[in-house]
């Protein structure tokens, strides 16, 4: 056996290939070109789509004897945006898919001699009450200017219905219904969920009518909420009805017996209620505009879109404008904090946009487009703060779409006039807070908590532990708080006293003919009329509209428009459930989320 130690054995480092070398340097100039292209085709696509962007106006050409489809199927809010992305101006855009945009281009073709009528051919909107009043008012006057308008579908639901109805000529296919039967609201109760799960919601309130957190403390509604909601549809209802009556030439009363017998579920039922004018097929019907307009039967009618009209009549109506502007600022979604978005009403572009117009010396004056039920109560006082600072420059008018309750009165109630549709749901002035706890839950699969602490209330509130008497005290001494500022802020805007607030106050909604009785609105109009109230307080007839706010997006937002991203998450679950589905899941997320004291409409009301 050799025990002479082994000596380290050592390599001479060797140089590394040049086919090695070459790899390395191949990859980092691939990546280099890679981004190189890859930023010059980004700049490229923005290019052509901020050309095709510009072009719009004259991308659609609108022939003679032209007649405009009324497809409302992309449009559901009342102000599409302007989207501004950031270190990326050639995608910045100004989308026109809102209702004003379409309300707009409805008004321009009274006296477009290329149009000759509308048609409603199988429509299917998700436009609220107040935005179908508004449509339905322009499509009036648009009938007024001698041009037809004719629908068709092969069934209407009771909102379609309700927009279809203001047509000269009703088409209902022969296998068809015509789904009239009056309003209903239903309301979800949790409280024996909660029981089951071991899931509690600490509910803290001020209102008794603040039934947004009902459904957590009961399992029926309360004798308080079943009033409010029964005057609120009644309410609703009589607007409807009485505008239907009126384009159908039917005494109201005829029509509630025809709702209470179900006189539409037939096509036989519903011609013999006068509800329409015609049984037949789409074929029949697109006959029908062809004798109108002159046609050879086998002669077709020139059509455009809505849309495409709305494009086509954008360049016009810059061209036309006046030497002054009246700003529109719109503020619709649900009332959060942070940057928003066009679903979203938040503090940051919303005070942006009303400092902008204020400090524009070509804006005389603002109209405030509230479509909101509330939300954030920090927020709603952030915006109430902004309104009141603009107000000391130039005056403000709030139009209220189809819902401005809680928060979404809270940002109305100071301007100088209010004005609101006849079906417009508000007030809702309460507040709430809830707080989700997990005791039981946990106890019963075997989770405990101890707490240490150096102070009494050092700890705070914890899921996992029973709500203190006193930690509830003092959330409800906030809530009582925020009610407190919220009702003196409505009282110092409509000019009446704290106590006559909190007697229409307490939680409770109204529509907005109920409103303008209790003094919370001050006129019946839509957004026309208040922006011409606003152009008489800014003291011009000489004007044009300017639509804000605008949002910013980021890079992800662009890839997106290209198809080089997935689905949101949102998307997604909405593809697999279904729309209605979705909306209950979206319920259960909001409460969950829900942060703070709320000013936020007590229930969701969908009218079908």
């Amino acid at each position: 056996m050799n025990d002479t130690p082994q000596q380290p054995q050592y390599r001479q480092p060797q140089p590394k290939s040049p086919s090695f070398l070459k790899n390395v340097l191949s990859t980092v100039v691939g990546l280099f070109v890679f981004c190189f292209i890859f930023f010059f085709l980004i700049l490229l696509i923005g290019i052509i789509a901020a050309a095709a962007s510009g072009g719009n106006d004259t991308a659609v050409k609108v022939e003679k004897n032209s007649v405009i489809e009324l497809d409302l199927s992309q449009v559901t809010n009342d102000y599409s945006g302007k989207f501004k992305y950031k270190d990326f101006p050639m995608f910045d855009s100004d989308s026109q898919e809102g209702l004003v945009d379409v309300i707009r281009a409805i008004d321009a073709a009274k006296d477009d001699e290329r149009i000759k009528g509308i048609t409603i051919t199988n429509s299917s909107t998700q436009l609220g009450i107040a935005q179908n009043k508004a449509l339905r008012d322009e499509l009036d006057a648009f009938k007024k200017s001698g041009k037809f308008i004719v629908a068709y579908s092969d069934g209407y639901s009771q909102s379609d219905y309700y927009l279809n109805s203001v047509a000269d000529t009703i088409y209902l296919n022969p296998v068809g219904e015509i789904d009239f039967k009056g309003l209903s609201s239903e309301v979800m109760f949790y409280k024996d969920l909660q029981d089951k799960t071991g899931i509690k919601m600490e509910v803290i309130r001020h209102g008794k009518y603040k039934s947004a957190v009902e459904p957590f403390l009961s399992n029926e509604m309360s004798p308080e909420n079943r009033e409010q909601i029964t005057a609120l549809l009644n309410s609703v209802w009589t607007s409807v009805v009485g505008d239907i009556a009126k384009s159908r030439k039917i005494p109201v009363d005829s029509l509630n017996a025809v709702a209470d017998r179900l006189g539409g579920r037939t096509p036989e039922l519903a011609k013999e209620a006068k509800l329409i004018d015609k049984i037949g097929y789409i074929d029949q019907y697109e006959a029908g505009i062809k004798k109108a307009l002159k046609l050879k039967k086998d002669e077709d009618y020139k059509r455009v879109s809505i849309l495409d009209y709305v494009k086509a009549t954008a360049l016009d109506k810059l061209l036309s404008g006046g030497k002054d502007e009246i700003a529109i600022i719109y503020a619709q979604g649900e009332i959060r904090g942070g940057e928003g978005d066009v679903n979203t009403v938040s503090e940051v572009p919303i005070r942006k946009a009303l400092k902008e117009a204020r400090e524009n010396d070509a804006v005389k004056a603002i109209v405030l487009r509230v479509d909101s039920p509330g939300g954030s109560a920090l927020t709603s006082e952030l915006i109430w703060r902004d309104i009141e600072l603009t107000k000391k420059v130039k005056p403000v008018v709030v139009s209220m779409g189809n819902v401005a309750a809680s928060g979404g009165y809270y940002i109305s109630c100071n301007a100088n006039r209010i004005f609101a549709e006849e079906g417009t749901i508000t007030g809702s002035i309460g507040v709430f807070g809830m707080l989700p706890n997990f005791t039981e839950l946990s106890n019963r699969i075997g989770i405990h908590t101890e707490q240490v602490s150096t102070h009494k209330n050092a700890s705070g509130y914890s899921v996992f532990t029973p709500l203190k008497d006193d930690t509830r005290a003092i959330i409800q001494e906030s809530v009582e708080k925020v009610y407190t500022t919220f009702v003196s802020r409505v009282a110092a805007g409509r000019k009446l006293t704290p106590e006559q607030v909190d007697a229409i106050g307490q939680g409770r909604v109204w529509s907005g003919s109920m409103a303008l009785k209790n003094g919370l609105v001050d006129e019946i109009g839509g957004l026309d009329a208040a922006i011409e109230y606003a152009a008489k307080l800014g003291k011009t007839n000489d004007y044009s509209v300017s639509d804000y706010p605008e949002f910013e997006k980021d890079f992800s937002k662009i890839l997106s428009m290209f198809g080089l991203s997935t689905q949101t998450k949102e998307e997604l679950i909405k593809e697999q459930v279904g729309v209605e589905n979705y909306r209950v899941i979206e319920r259960i997320r909001r409460v969950s989320q829900i942060k703070g004291n709320q000013v936020l409409m007590p229930y969701e009301l969908t009218i079908k």
